[in-house]
């Protein structure tokens, strides 16, 4: 690890509580774990945002720190430095960690997307990709999402580079080479807009469940849930698609929730997002497969909703300030009873 980092780490371990009241004391009572994406850089230079991390999440997955071509930038070296410091803060603050991403077509190096690569050629080095990664933090990172966003708006299997240069088994090759690196890892596939109902939503039930026709090793799906008031699915949708995919014997995880608005928020607006993230958890723990409720950031001020999607934002549990907005008391509130159900 770089010594910057191993210095934070040790830094956070002495100065945050390790049992402080928050919204993972309530989540583990309750019986899921409740998590968010990390930004690293901000973690290694924003005390507050550390803090914050340390007191309401016990799952953290690394936002940008593990794809591709932030650990691999050339084809014969890799850069493990955002990543180890990230898990060295979990592992301080007793959180678990999910590996994000391993095969996805997005921020690839230029090393491989200019290569002149032969199939053989690109399955050897997805391969020591993959087990490069799983088999470094195996033991230390319990989940990964082996494979994101690999169907399309038309429910059909997406056109990727990795499928272009591989051909259709690429999936089933990635999770069978991530289980022979680790395992014990449970392994995720992990996608938008196929929460509720549609084609999409039907295209990722195909591509899992052909996979688990074929013996593959995938144990969970993650349903990321990128919405705005306009177009979250309703509960009953939701609710019959975690059944079904339940149904095939996989967990479930709502994987990367943030609920964007137009800003500056208003209060109809922020009130609004407040009774999706509520109805979208109280789903989740409903249903005895889903197993995480994981937020894509933790504080507005470094959400990626803003960069690319201009006008909008507002999107997470925590203002730019780090103070709780609405919808964090209606979290707060669906996990007390859940904890008290419990009991």
């Amino acid at each position: 690890m770089h010594p910057r980092a191993l210095v934070m780490a040790a830094a956070l371990l002495i100065t945050l509580p390790t049992a402080a009241a928050g919204l993972r004391d309530l989540a583990q009572a309750a019986g899921i774990h409740f998590g968010t994406a990390v930004n690293v850089e901000a973690l290694n230079t924003d005390a507050a945002y550390a803090h914050l991390l340390a007191r309401e999440f016990n799952l953290v997955t690394p936002e940008n720190a593990m794809k591709f071509t932030v650990v691999h930038p050339e084809r014969e070296r890799y850069d493990f430095t955002q990543a180890d410091a990230l898990v060295a803060f979990a592992e301080a603050h007793a959180m678990q960690v999910n590996g994000h991403v391993l095969v996805w077509h997005q921020q690839l190096p230029d090393w491989l997307m200019q290569g002149q690569f032969s199939q053989d050629e690109l399955k050897a080095i997805l391969r020591e990709h993959i087990q490069t990664l799983v088999t470094r933090y195996r033991g230390r990172v319990a989940s990964w999402d082996v494979a994101a966003e690999a169907v399309g708006e038309d429910g059909q299997p997406r056109d990727t580079f990795w499928s272009r240069g591989i051909g259709p088994d690429y999936l089933a090759l990635a999770f069978r080479w991530a289980h022979e690196a680790d395992p014990q890892a449970h392994l995720r596939y992990n996608d938008y807009g196929g929460e509720g109902a549609g084609a999409k939503a039907d295209g990722i039930y195909r591509i899992v469940a052909d996979l688990r026709w074929q013996g593959v090793p995938i144990h969970g799906v993650g349903l990321q849930m990128h919405v705005s008031p306009d177009d979250a699915p309703p509960s009953k949708d939701l609710r019959a698609n975690l059944q079904r995919l339940a149904a095939l014997g996989l967990a479930t995880h709502i994987s990367e929730m943030d609920v964007m608005l137009p800003v500056p928020a208003s209060r109809a607006n922020l009130n609004k997002q407040a009774v999706i993230y509520r109805d979208t958890l109280k789903v989740c723990l409903a249903q005895p497969q889903c197993r995480s409720f994981s937020t894509w950031g933790t504080t507005d001020r470094y959400s990626w909703i803003p960069e690319y999607f201009p006008g909008k934002g507002a999107a997470l549990l925590f203002g730019e300030d780090g103070q709780p907005k609405p919808v964090y008391e209606s979290v707060r509130r669906v996990l007390r009873a859940a904890r008290a159900s419990k009991r």
